[in-house]
């Protein structure tokens, strides 16, 4: 309850948190399948991994974590696993098919979380304010489980036992994730969205308790508890009084609703389907996502005449500019406006 993550945005269920069970997955069967050199593990290593990444691509970055703990510390393990090839198969086999498809729609998911970074706006001072930013983001986050940690431990000095394979590896998969994400934020200038450092901290508290398991101060157990629940009480408290007075939230977003009241007002005016919807991911995605013919989704059209040949579009956007060049049947559902072009 400790880390923001794992709690306060459970509720949106996006894909940060849908990595969630395949992060955790992923770290178990790679740490059997290096230790129990059964070839089950390797292959549920592979599928869980693929999983993952299929999930979200920064998935990747616990994957190098693993094959840089893996490489470092193949000398304890005495010598090359040939299993590994398993692994590697089920994760090629798997995304492959999503591979093609990056190809054949021409890497619009990879464009789409680069245009999240900001990574168009120049600036030599975004190598460092960006990192910066995500550097103290990150610190107010875990502030929580450093305080846990202050009530539950009693001496803090740091001794690193580098023959400690289990403490190599926890080592490796908290802390590598993270340094790559922030190598790339000051090396880019791009702007790391908190939400999606939602898995990167899942294995932070194991790494804390069996760092300093001989040194936890059952004297302060009932403190520790006390404050476990205050934070553990206080997140959903925060958490539903923001949805109660704030319904602009994306969790409470109307997608189904507004999508039914469009199709409504298309059927009332056009013969065809809607076959193209035009507009911001969120509005306009969730729109193509709940509307019955499931269209097309653009992010922005120059000419929405050119588009009049493939069937019926949607644009939406902003009311004031829409309602002024709308070419077909304008509505609003407030605040977003949207243009209605079909066949009569």
């Amino acid at each position: 309850s400790g880390i923001y993550f794992l709690n306060f945005t459970t509720p949106e269920f996006n894909v940060n948190v849908c990595q969630l069970p395949f992060w955790s997955l992923t770290v178990l069967y790679s740490w059997k399948s290096f230790n129990e050199k059964k070839i089950y593990n390797w292959f549920l290593f592979g599928l869980f991994a693929s999983l993952g990444f299929l999930s979200k691509y920064l998935f990747l970055f616990l994957i190098i974590a693993i094959i840089f703990y893996y490489i470092n510390n193949l000398k304890d393990y005495k010598k090359f696993d040939p299993e590994i090839f398993i692994s590697i198969m089920v994760f090629l086999i798997l995304i492959s098919p999503h591979i093609y498809w990056l190809f054949q729609n021409n890497f619009s998911s990879i464009q789409y979380g680069l245009d999240r970074t900001n990574l168009r706006e120049q600036g030599l001072i975004n190598h460092f304010k960006n990192p910066l930013i995500f550097l103290i983001k990150q610190i107010i986050i875990l502030l929580p489980v450093l305080i846990y940690s202050v009530i539950l431990i009693k001496k803090k000095k740091i001794f690193l036992n580098r023959k400690d394979k289990k403490l190599n590896f926890l080592l490796s998969i908290n802390l590598i994730p993270f340094a790559v994400m922030l190598i790339i934020s000051f090396v880019s200038g791009a702007n790391i969205r908190t939400m999606w450092m939602t898995p990167f901290y899942l294995f932070l508290p194991l790494l804390i308790i069996y760092y300093y398991k001989k040194n936890i101060n059952l004297n302060n157990i009932k403190n520790f508890f006390v404050t476990v629940l205050f934070l553990f009480l206080l997140s959903p408290i925060i958490y539903f009084s923001i949805s109660s007075f704030d319904k602009t939230k994306r969790t409470d977003y109307p997608g189904r609703e507004i999508a039914d009241l469009v199709q409504r007002k298309w059927n009332q005016n056009f013969q065809n389907e809607i076959s193209v919807v035009v507009g911001d991911e969120w509005v306009a995605g969730n729109l193509s996502y709940h509307l019955g013919s499931r269209p097309k989704w653009f992010k922005s059209l120059n000419n929405l005449e050119n588009f009049k040949e493939v069937g019926g579009v949607i644009y939406a956007g902003n009311p004031k500019i829409l309602k002024e060049i709308c070419p077909g049947e304008y509505g609003t559902i407030r605040p977003t406006g949207f243009c209605m072009i079909g066949r009569r």
